[in-house]
């Protein structure tokens, strides 16, 4: 759905502030409260902030947002990282992709390559793969959850344990300053184990908003993995766990 400029500024505000105040807003755009109300109200209406008295928080509990919602946040961040990924894997290379708006930005950079065999549970990335004669694309059978169209279950993670791929493209909701990957639904959890186990080289593709956000369900560690793609502003912790663990790290 789209977003009017003065909607896109308040949600930026609010993922890098964690929460945006009515007076201030008022006095930033130069607008009556009343009217940043509306902008508040419709905005939570919409999941894309949560509702506090005399403001509103940048999403980071338990709740996930809504997928297509999800898609604008970080939105040229998430194409920046998707084209860097992409270059990490050559022509006629076996890989996973997992579930997550970032993991469909590699996807799409993807299109230019040739010889790949594509395997995920992400019925977005199959079908914006399958057109292309170059590709061949392998869905996991499952749970095809509503929300976002990711196959999830343990008919899924049997179906993964099939194959051993040259590379992993995965996601995660939320990243921990201590390293920890996180998710919100253990399904898809693990289905995502079972994509790190079974890869030579697990790349993670999360803009920098996932630093700010928590979730429940534990996938792994930071240091299991191969390659960390992210926009700027990396935590300090994190950057230290890359560095200890011996994670290339890529900031674009």
């Amino acid at each position: 759905m789209y977003l009017n400029l003065r909607h896109a500024e308040i949600i930026d505000l609010a993922k890098v502030q964690g929460r945006v105040l009515v007076d201030d807003l008022s006095a930033r755009f130069k607008v009556s409260p009343q009217t940043i109300r509306k902008d508040l109200n419709e905005l939570c209406e919409r999941k894309y902030l949560s509702r506090i008295h005399g403001g509103a928080l940048f999403p980071s509990g338990t709740e996930n947002m809504e997928y297509e919602q999800r898609r604008l946040i970080s939105r040229e961040e998430k194409e920046a990282i998707g084209k860097a990924a992409a270059k990490l894997i050559p022509d006629n290379a076996s890989l996973f992709i997992n579930i997550g708006t970032t993991t469909e930005a590699v996807s799409q950079a993807l299109l230019q390559h040739r010889g790949l065999m594509v395997i995920t549970n992400n019925i977005n990335v199959a079908n914006r793969l399958r057109v292309y004669p170059e590709f061949e694309v392998i869905i996991a059978g499952g749970v095809v959850r509503a929300s976002d169209g990711g196959v999830v279950g343990e008919a899924a993670v049997d179906f993964i344990r099939q194959f051993k791929v040259d590379y992993a493209v995965i996601s995660a909701s939320a990243l921990d300053q201590n390293g920890a990957l996180l998710d919100y639904d253990f399904r898809e959890v693990k289905v995502a184990r079972a994509i790190m186990e079974n890869a030579r080289h697990v790349i993670l593709v999360a803009d920098s908003t996932k630093f700010e956000r928590t979730a429940p369900v534990r996938i792994g560690h930071l240091s299991q993995i191969d390659t960390f793609v992210t926009n700027h502003d990396v935590l300090d912790s994190v950057r230290k766990i890359c560095t200890e663990s011996d994670v290339r790290l890529i900031e674009v």
